[in-house]
């Protein structure tokens, strides 16, 4: 029996709340995690929303999804893959197709619209081998040159899975996808001197 003939092949289309990315190699995005009534579930992206997100997406974001749903006879596996994302406007039940080239959520109002800007990511391994290197402080360093710097509002720092290179932490990725390794506390400030200088220039 071939494995196509096993599969039953069926469109999905599901509701959550994003919990977290799933990114391979350390940087190859492969999916998403989502939350939703029926508990965890683990969403892989076709190859065209892979390229168009750019992993500024806030947890606990609802999102509906829409796309592939296979189910394997043999072992009741059940894989779904996204064909399209859109973003859930809570307030008012309402939703909101991302477009493919840039994934922004739907302005609560057109006030907000104004002052929205999209949020540059730093990609900080959360893994035990990172945090027992000084991962955990590098994280406080980061969130303190963050507020002194006034970049709370055009930076986030986000805690990812294992990003490879273990005895060589912390990892981390800048958003220019730059990566850095054995980054300790005390090189913090250059480091964001370094990448983000030119955001917030020196009155």
């Amino acid at each position: 029996m071939s494995k196509s003939y096993c599969n039953e092949v069926s469109q999905f289309h599901l509701e959550g709340q994003f919990l977290n990315f799933v990114i391979k190699d350390g940087y190859k995005l492969k999916g998403l995690i989502l939350a939703t009534p029926e508990g965890e579930c683990y969403v892989k992206l076709a190859k065209h929303l892979r390229a168009a997100f750019d992993l500024r997406l806030a947890p606990g974001t609802w999102l509906q999804v829409v796309g592939e749903k296979k189910h394997d006879i043999e072992t009741g596996e059940i894989k779904l893959k996204a064909e399209r994302v859109m973003a859930a406007r809570v307030e008012a039940q309402t939703f909101s197709t991302i477009s493919a080239s840039r994934l922004e959520l739907v302005p609560a109002s057109s006030t907000d619209a104004k002052k929205k800007t999209a949020k540059a990511t730093i990609l900080i391994c959360q893994k035990s081998d990172c945090m027992k290197r000084g991962g955990k402080e590098v994280c406080q360093a980061m969130e303190a040159a963050l507020s002194e710097n006034g970049l709370e509002e055009q930076v986030t720092i986000k805690g990812t899975g294992c990003m490879k290179n273990c005895k060589a932490g912390p990892n981390l990725v800048m958003p220019d996808k730059t990566r850095y390794s054995r980054i300790s506390a005390a090189q913090v400030p250059t480091l964001m001197n370094k990448h983000f200088a030119s955001t917030n220039p020196v009155s």
